[in-house]
């Protein structure tokens, strides 16, 4: 028997915040522990093998801190690490437990957006080069067309605050020229790194009209309440407070100053000490 406890959500550093709103926005009646990695971000540049043992690391923290079920928050540790841990580590740490990513929720319900069954998708190196994106969507529309468009500045951009400068729009227009020059019959664009939202508003200046820009939260917090409906077995295990806490790898004080950027407001940080 499991010990109920919060839910966990894992990101390499701050983008999973803009999940973990959604997930609070959708659910507030439960408990979560948001884990951050800022210590050792960024993760999309990093090797297969290394994504796998940093995220494996992180989610045996969780489970030590009473999570009964992770969510992995972060495009490139569910793209290079999911699978593995799910297939190889869980049957030996815990049957019981659970660990979830974020592209397959997205890749669910993207054919409901897409007319012209061209789809594109902005991410980390990591993210793009996995093929996790075309694998999971023809999983589900085999007629669809996917597209990948690595965008190595884009979280440097958000975590410097400079995604509403005009700093941003080189790098930003760059990428979805790119991506249109690859594809022009793209007209859903999937925002497949967590840090992405916050540059949505440079993003649709740039994108010519008829095209849409997709952010991951809304529909990964659906996902989440939709798994917790269907197996209640774990649901009862997720405690129910309202309560939140926040932990990095990294300054706690620089980590509570930053998640505002992605909260919209006033958190408290606390450090964990990698072994």
């Amino acid at each position: 028997m499991l010990k109920p406890g919060p839910i966990g959500v894992f990101d390499s550093g701050y983008g999973g915040l803009t999940v973990l709103s959604h997930i609070q926005s959708l659910m507030p009646e439960y408990d979560y522990c948001y884990l951050g990695d800022n210590l050792r971000a960024p993760y999309g540049p990093r090797s297969f093998d290394i994504v796998y043992e940093f995220t494996k690391e992180a989610v045996n923290i969780l489970f030590d801190m009473g999570c009964n079920l992770v969510i992995l928050a972060c495009n490139t540790a569910s793209a290079k690490a999911l699978r593995s841990i799910q297939q190889k580590d869980l049957p030996n740490i815990d049957p019981e437990k659970r660990v979830l990513g974020v592209i397959r929720p997205t890749a669910e319900v993207i054919g409901s957006f897409t007319k012209s069954r061209h789809v594109g998708i902005l991410g980390t190196v990591g993210t793009i080069q996995s093929e996790s994106y075309p694998i999971e969507i023809t999983k589900f529309f085999p007629d669809i067309t996917v597209t990948g468009e690595a965008c190595p500045m884009w979280v440097p951009l958000v975590e410097n605050r400079e995604y509403e400068n005009e700093g941003a729009d080189y790098f930003v227009k760059k990428n979805l020229n790119n991506i249109l020059a690859k594809d022009p019959a793209i007209d859903t664009i999937i925002l497949a790194c967590t840090h992405y939202p916050l540059l949505l508003n440079k993003i649709k200046v740039f994108l010519p009209e008829g095209i849409s820009a997709i952010p991951q939260g809304e529909y990964i917090a659906h996902s989440l309440q939709d798994y917790l409906k269907r197996h209640p077995e774990m649901e009862s295990v997720c405690t129910k407070g309202g309560i939140t806490r926040y932990f990095t790898t990294e300054s706690p004080e620089k980590f509570s100053e930053a998640a505002t950027i992605f909260l919209n407001k006033e958190i408290e940080g606390e450090r964990i000490i990698l072994k």
